[in-house]
């Protein structure tokens, strides 16, 4: 019966922690325009179920539903100007084509310097593991507790 019980109470844990939804959460944010507009207290958290795919990825390719966060870096090397830009990312995650700017950023003369893609909930902000090491520390902390 405890044996039971135990196996349960280790798949529900499982199952909340594997359920992050079917919608990706990104950071949404520019430094074009503004070189602080991406502070950690400025960032926006954004459910990207509910941002439509950027008009001038539509000309390259099929868009669907976002597949992962990007955070890409460009450079305006007339103006000697960096920026970052974090957003959702849609498109094929492999090849990343969904990186390509569109025609404002480019008519202001920036270039694309690089482009990582992250397909996990948050991933584009900060590079902390905490949440991920906080899962698996509950998670075994339960599990020892069963045992």
């Amino acid at each position: 019966m405890v044996s039971s019980v135990r196996n349960l109470l280790c798949l529900t844990i499982l199952a909340v922690l594997a359920s992050t939804g079917y919608a990706i959460h990104c950071y949404s944010c520019s430094t074009l325009d503004n070189p602080k507009a991406c502070k950690k207290n400025a960032t926006t958290l954004t459910d990207c179920s509910t941002v439509e795919p950027p008009v001038h990825l539509s000309k390259l390719f099929k868009v669907g539903n976002a597949t992962g966060c990007m955070k890409r870096k460009v450079k305006n090397p007339t103006l000697k100007q960096t920026g970052t830009q974090y957003d959702c990312y849609f498109g094929d995650v492999s090849n990343k084509q969904g990186c390509e700017m569109s025609d404002e950023v480019k008519k202001l003369n920036f270039i694309k310097i690089s482009c990582n893609i992250c397909t996990e909930d948050k991933c584009n902000g900060s590079d902390s593991l905490a949440p991920i090491a906080g899962a698996i520390i509950l998670f075994f902390s339960v599990a020892h507790l069963l045992t």
